[in-house]
């Protein structure tokens, strides 16, 4: 990092100074950490050992869980170790790096819910042209492209911050390393490069979030010429999108389109975010999904009946 101060890391303050409430938080935090990683992950097994989840929507659902156990690991690991330490510490460059793939798996998941929205409208829209629209080449460019915005938009929120001056105090109140605590502990004045950094994280929020929004007005729109049936099984699918899409972005526009501040709730909203969403997708994907559910009770059995033959 190009500064001329010595400074060799930063310190975390974390939720509570208090021993017990940290112990309780660890136990809560690994909890959810766990039902993260293999709740997604037994999606995407599912989702790939199952010929009846072979359509581009759940393409895309596997590789928006796959993103999801990635992004929570950014955070969620290094926040469940230091709820047990008494000095929550992380260096310079174990820092940058955390701010570097938290920016990337979340620019890369905001991408790939606006590809899924895309896959709804040409799906519901123009459902005699789907096959040709959304074949298996245009699905993995949409992916790659969405990887590739993502990282894009991290390398330009990490510059902005790595080419500031870190002087002291070293001490972060978060428990982990973001845009706007690190702009609170520079050295230098950081008023242009904080609307800079709004307008690159906060715009693309806004932006994504809009054309996500524009996408399912049409949807509803085409849907008043559909049967009932044909409108509450689009719906049924539609509902699991819309509500993810809410819960990643209301917060996430909440933290980045306002000015270079910290506010106390910031790190409770992080939690949402980078822990709870996370979370929360496969649960709201499998539960309002009949072809998921059914999927996953054929995995378990095959699974069971594979253990027992071999046992």
């Amino acid at each position: 990092m190009p500064s001329p101060y010595n400074m060799t890391e930063f310190i975390f303050l974390g939720f509570s100074s208090s021993q017990q409430v940290q112990r309780v938080c660890f136990v809560i935090f690994l909890l959810l950490y766990a039902a993260i990683v293999l709740g997604n992950f037994l999606l995407i097994l599912t989702v790939l050992s199952s010929a009846s989840l072979g359509s581009p929507m759940y393409f895309f659902l596997s590789c928006l869980s796959l993103v999801e156990i990635c992004y929570s690991s950014t955070t969620a690991p290094k926040l469940i170790s230091d709820l047990l330490a008494e000095r929550k510490s992380i260096s310079v460059g174990g820092c940058m790096a955390q701010l570097f793939f938290l920016h990337f798996f979340g620019g890369i998941e905001m991408f790939v819910l606006t590809v899924m929205a895309y896959d709804r409208y040409v799906a519901i829209c123009k459902p005699l042209h789907y096959t040709t629209i959304m074949n298996r080449q245009v699905c993995v460019v949409l992916v790659g492209t969405a990887w590739a915005g993502g990282f894009v938009h991290s390398i330009a929120q990490s510059l902005l911050i790595f080419q500031l001056p870190f002087c002291g105090p070293n001490v972060i109140d978060h428990y982990f390393c973001d845009v706007l605590p690190l702009l609170k502990l520079a050295c230098s004045d950081t008023f242009l490069i904080g609307l800079l950094i709004v307008a690159n994280g906060g715009t693309l929020s806004v932006v994504s979030f809009v054309v996500l929004l524009a996408s399912y007005v049409v949807i509803l729109l085409h849907l008043r010429t559909r049967s009932s049936e044909g409108r509450r099984k689009a719906l049924s699918t539609c509902a699991s999108h819309v509500t993810v899409v809410t819960l990643f972005f209301i917060p996430c526009v909440f933290i980045y389109l306002r000015p270079s501040a910290t506010l106390p709730v910031d790190k409770l909203v992080a939690v949402f975010y980078t822990v709870i969403t996370p979370l929360l997708n496969p649960v709201i994907y499998s539960l309002r999904n009949a072809e998921v559910k059914k999927a996953v009770k054929n995995l378990w059995i095959r699974t069971v009946n594979l253990a027992r033959d071999s046992g």
